[in-house]
This record gives structure tokens, sequence and C-alpha cells, in this order.
């Protein structure tokens, strides 16, 4: 008899863009002539710019020569690749990584997904709440997260809130924890903290041999100058951190996958003997394992994103973004409605009207509207009565629904 992880089954319910997915498309169904606007999940909508498609094409020619033809890669990621992410994303910013600590990937989903795997099932997790869910869910599949209960938390997760009341900015848990997930510029909420706050969890981490798992997904979108890029520009990090990037939301990689996790070789964690363990080892040999490394021609496409006309490229891609992002904001906050967030991230994280929870709003916008956003609560408890909009729509889109929000919605 074949039995199952049944961890799986403490999951609750579907994966919350699969709900959203799933009542959009019964609205569709029964409203067949309504224009809907996506400003839900975060999925870019430009093209790929010119430098990083003009790459692509000579990769794939590249493909079609005897010459110069590639079969299997380095599952850790081309040299090509890897120089670049350290001389342009970290060197300047006065950080040392050998070759070696950066490892090329599929998607930062899959990464802070997969590298929970190389730690122990007996590790106290804590998360900042709302969080972005695969950092949960991975958890609870492995078996690490306890029993869900009904305030819609796990009994062996630590919730640290981020809300209003507090600035959105997390404290140090009370009791002892293990494994921290951070992620800033922050998903869902948009918010940022600075080099002062983020140096507390890397003290609070080598005081407790615990290990910080960040993610620095939309780094690009940092507009203020206090805001640490990465947190190995925090004294100590590169002991107790292990860094995540995308291409995905800088380059417009969501459906051409690629991305990086920088994984330092002073990071240690240790068995239960008290032998100290370099992640990094236990890193590579996972990948090497279980991953065959992103193609040749996607991972020329993302070099691109390093070179003169790439930068530019790029950097037009996010001043578009975040213009949405500020007609969003401004947008909201003229029919009276409490906002966060679009100053240093793609993402507008609204306070509900009325006391009326997340669900209720997502309903009562796509209705009145035909708007599509995520409720606060698919990212945690502490997201009750809040509400994500994404910048990544076009502009033509995005300032068609804020002035639906001012027309149709009754508030």
């Amino acid at each position: 008899m074949a039995l199952v992880n049944e961890n799986y089954l403490k999951l609750p319910g579907s994966y919350l863009f699969a709900e959203i997915g799933r009542r959009v498309a019964k609205f569709k169904n029964d409203n067949p002539d309504a224009d809907i606007i996506r400003l839900g999940i975060g999925d870019v909508t430009r093209a790929l710019p010119p430098a990083i498609i003009e790459s692509l094409h000579k990769a794939v020619d590249e493909m079609a020569d005897l010459q110069t033809f590639k079969g299997y890669g380095p599952e850790q990621g081309y040299d090509f690749l890897i120089q670049k992410v350290i001389e342009y994303d970290y060197t300047p910013r006065g950080i040392k990584l050998d070759n070696d600590e950066v490892f090329i990937s599929d998607g930062s989903k899959c990464d802070t997904g997969n590298i929970q795997e190389i730690f122990g099932l007996d590790n106290m997790i804590a998360v900042t709440d709302p969080v972005y869910p695969v950092y949960v869910d991975t958890n609870v599949m492995a078996g690490r997260a306890g029993v869900l209960g009904s305030d819609g938390k796990f009994d062996k997760i630590t919730y640290i809130p981020c809300t209003a009341e507090n600035k959105f900015i997390p404290e140090l848990p009370k009791n002892k924890v293990d494994i921290i997930y951070l992620c800033f510029p922050n998903n869902p909420t948009g918010m940022t903290i600075p080099k002062c706050e983020l140096k507390k969890w890397v003290d609070y981490a080598k005081a407790n041999k615990a290990i910080i798992l960040y993610d620095g997904a939309y780094e690009a979108y940092i507009q203020e100058s206090d805001i640490p890029h990465s947190i190995y520009e925090i004294e100590g990090a590169k002991e107790v951190a292990i860094e995540f990037r995308s291409f995905s939301k800088n380059a417009g990689f969501t459906g051409t996958r690629c991305a990086y996790t920088v994984v330092p070789k002073e990071v240690m964690a240790y068995t239960k003997d008290g032998e100290a363990i370099q992640l990094n080892k236990l890193w590579n040999r996972r990948q090497t394992t279980k991953f065959n490394g992103v193609p040749y021609i996607i991972q020329k496409g993302a070099a691109a994103v390093y070179t003169e006309e790439g930068q530019k490229q790029i950097k037009a891609l996010v001043d578009y973004y975040m213009t949405n992002a500020a007609i969003i904001r401004e947008g909201i906050k003229s029919i009276g409605l409490e906002v966060f967030g679009g100053v240093n991230a793609p993402y507008i994280w609204l306070k509900t009207p009325n006391g009326m929870d997340s669900w209720s709003f997502f309903d009562k916008l796509l209705t009145e509207a035909n708007i599509v956003g995520t409720p606060g609560v698919g990212f945690g408890p502490s997201g009750q009565g809040y509400f994500r909009l994404t910048a990544f729509g076009s502009k033509e889109n995005t300032e068609k629904a804020i002035e639906r929000f001012k027309t149709r919605l009754k508030i």
C-alpha cells in the first residue's frame, strides 16, 4: 500500500493564487462581458528588453553550431553569469564573494522553497506575518510546522506581526528560533526596513546560531538611499545569512526563469553533536543531485542584463512599474483609503474599508469594479483586513483601474 506524505494534508485549502483564479473564472463565466483588470498576481507584463532578446538569439544560434553547442552545463551555473552577478550586484557595495558562493537557479520561488531541505526537522521557524506563502507551505510539507490552529497559525512556527501598528517593522522573537525568513522590500506589504533594523536581526542570528533566509527579489525597486540592497551590507551577515535574488521582476524573466542564491562559505549550521557544517557544501550537494542547471540560452540572456544597454533597459522597466505604483498609491489615497508600500517596491498594501475582511473586499472589488487584487489574509493571519495590488500591469490598465476605484467602488 502506497502511503502519502500526510504533511500535505495539513495545508489549508488551495494555494492562494489558485483560489483567486477559481473565483475569477467563476465570475468571468457568470459575467462573460466583464472587462477584468488584473492587479493581483505579481507577474510582469512588459516584453523582455532588446539587449536580452539579442543575447538569447545569439545563444540559440550557438546551439545550432557543432563548435559552440552546449549540453549539460554546471548545475551551479556558468561562470560567465556568476562573475557578472558578483561584479555588478555585490562588489560595488563592498561585498566580496567567491564564484562558488553564487548558485544560478530557475527561480527564487524554487530556491526559497527548496532551501529548507538542507535543515533538520527540529528547527524552529520564524516568519514575518503577512508572508509569501511559499515559506510556510514548504515547511508544512516537510513536517516542520506542526498543527494548524483556528487562528490560522501553525503551532510550531513563530509568527512575527508586521502591521500598520508597528510600522511594518518586525520585532525580534521573544522565544528562541533557528531559521528566520525575511523579505525586503517585502512581498506582500511593499515596505522596507533601514540598515539599523536589519542589523538587529543579524546580531540576533549570530547570538543564537540561527540562520536568516533573506529574500531580496525586489531589490531593484529600492528608491531611497538608506535602504539596504543586500543583507551582506550588514556587518557579520555573511556568517548567518543566505540571500535569494531573481531576474524575474527587474528584467522580466517570470516566463524565462533565472535567479540566483548566495550561500557564503562562512554560514554554518550544526549537527546534534555540535559539529559545524558549511551550508554552502550542503546546498551544492542538493543542487547537483536534484537540479540540472538553468539552460545555457537563458543564462546568456541573463548575462545581457549586465551590459551597458541591458542596465539602461532594465532601469526603464523598473521605472515603468514604479510609475504605475505611484499612480495606484496616490489614486487609492485620494479616495480616503489607508495605503502603504509602493515607494521602494511594486506592491501597494491597503487597509480594507469599514473593517471589511480581505476576501469580502476581493469579491466587492471584483464585482463592482471588475478588478482583481490579492486578499491580505492569504499571506497570513496578520494580513486580515489588508489587500495587495501590484504595479505590474500596463500603465493604461493601471490608470483605468484607479478610475474604477473612484467611480464604481461603493465605500
